[in-house]
């Protein structure tokens, strides 16, 4: 927050926002009370005017044109599981991936800014409830999944949570609540997202409120600068983090952190890895990994070509077939690259036209029919094409890959649940066990693997001293509570 009382804070703005053709902002400044004053300048320190006002004529006014590169062809991707040929090459991967783990170079980085709101759960969406015996929520999952890390390997890595301004405070209560679900305080670090404002067509910035901004959080490529600003990537250099596995919030399958994708990045030289599916059909709405005029990139399932996206190898396999899944290793080094002073590289702006809530001119609160603001955001993946030799893994979608988005149908929590169990299902069959089944061939009854206990099939069969007996309509947990 920025130093001074009130009145001084006003001053300054007063002189800025007039600098930057935004005094409008302060219009209603006579009618607030002191507390809304006070929210109105604390908006007002979020907002970099300089930067905003760099883009207001490319990104607001105008409508930049975005060309699709001269040539797009699939990308040379990994397999999941090594062919003859790598199997050496696999080995020493994981050899190298668990000696950084061990040591100390691999930091967990959760991107949890997100709401509930779209699965009719009100709070943050990693206290979402999502396993299918516990109900435990998301952030519980990752939880274990370090500690089972430490158990496996030898060392717990640390986790950065970035929040949002909207869920900050609600998503470091719950891990106090929790006592940090088991993990040591000191290893659990949160900051925000930075937000950016919205803008008004003509480029004016646009009021929610007479004593509000109307913000919004930055894009998920936002993280990375949020990373910086926090001085989490500080934090990250002095304790000598050198690799950052990635993920998102919503995807209860991930591995947040997977010696042989880190072992690849760092054997490969990559500054920035990121593992791929096979995707779900040709129009599936998953970015797509191609390379774009010779460099790896993401191309959105909205602005790849439809004659693109449904075009097959001679042997009838899909040719664009690797899906974005938003899992990624970044070397520490290459994000200060993008974020640090003196930054050398850049990732691009995104405009959107969105409907949003905000006052007219008469001061007067407008709810749209239709889009009325530009927003503007960045995308993680537009960090892909700068790094040096990127590299994309596959990985079995069933193993990795459930997000909890939706309230019903694909992508919701019906859908993950049944995904984790079935995922119990195969860990337990593969060391021995008899699961019983429906007609359909489905689980006949849920079961649950804590993944402080087993991270995957090998450490299950690793764990389990005795067979357990599964019985229909019997949930079982493996793992304790």
């Amino acid at each position: 927050m920025t130093m001074g009382t009130i009145d001084e804070r006003y001053l300054r703005y007063r002189q800025s926002l007039q600098q930057f053709g935004q005094s409008h902002l302060l219009t209603y400044w006579e009618e607030l009370t002191d507390p809304q004053r006070q929210r109105l300048l604390d908006d007002l320190d979020q907002v970099d005017f300089a930067r905003c006002a760099e883009l207001i004529d490319p990104y607001v006014r105008n409508r930049p044109v975005i060309p699709l590169p001269e040539r797009i062809e699939p990308v040379p991707a990994l397999p999941a599981e090594p062919d003859a040929g790598r199997v050496g090459f696999y080995a020493k991967a994981v050899e190298v991936g668990t000696t950084a783990i061990n040591g100390g170079q691999v930091a967990a980085f959760t991107v949890a800014g997100g709401q509930g709101t779209r699965l009719g759960y009100d709070g943050p969406k990693g206290a979402f409830p999502a396993s299918p015996v516990r109900s435990a929520c998301l952030f519980r999952l990752f939880a274990e999944f370090l500690l089972g890390t430490q158990r496996r390997h030898g060392a717990c890595p640390r986790w950065f949570i970035m929040t949002s301004q909207a869920n900050h405070t609600e998503t470091v209560a719950l891990f106090e609540e929790h006592s940090y679900f088991g993990l040591s305080h000191d290893r659990v670090r949160f900051f925000r997202q930075g937000q950016m404002p919205a803008f008004m067509p003509d480029g004016r910035l646009a009021l929610a409120d007479r004593h509000r901004l109307a913000l919004s959080p930055d894009g998920h490529g936002g993280s990375l600068r949020a990373l910086a600003a926090s001085g989490a990537l500080d934090e990250m250099r002095a304790c000598g983090v050198e690799y950052i596995s990635y993920f998102q919030v919503d995807n209860p399958l991930v591995k947040a952190i997977d010696p042989l994708f880190i072992g690849l990045h760092a054997l490969t030289g990559s500054e920035m890895s990121s593992k791929a599916v096979t995707k779900a059909d040709d129009l599936e709405r998953v970015g797509n990994f191609c390379l774009a005029d010779g460099k790896v990139a993401v191309i959105e399932y909205s602005d790849l070509p439809d004659e693109l996206a449904l075009q097959k190898n001679a042997d009838g396999s899909r040719r664009f077939d690797a899906g974005s899944i938003a899992i990624h290793v970044l070397s520490r080094k290459f994000v200060e690259k993008l974020t640090g002073r003196g930054a050398t590289l850049e990732l691009p702006w995104h405009r959107a036209e969105k409907r949003a809530s905000v006052l007219n001119e008469a001061g007067q609160k407008v709810e749209p029919n239709e889009p009325n603001v530009v927003k503007l955001e960045l995308f993680v993946f537009d960090a892909i094409p700068l790094a040096h030799n990127p590299l994309v893994l596959y990985t079995r979608r069933e193993e990795e890959f459930s997000p909890v988005k939706n309230a019903e149908g694909v992508d919701s929590a019906v859908t993950a649940r049944r995904d984790m169990v079935r995922r119990a299902a195969r860990w337990l069959e593969a060391c021995g066990c008899r699961v019983p089944r429906d007609a359909a061939g489905e689980p006949a009854t849920d079961l649950e693997i804590n993944p402080a206990y087993a991270l995957d099939a090998d450490d299950l069969r690793s764990q389990l001293t005795t067979l357990p007996v599964i019985r229909p309509g019997c949930p079982l947990l493996l793992g304790g509570e």
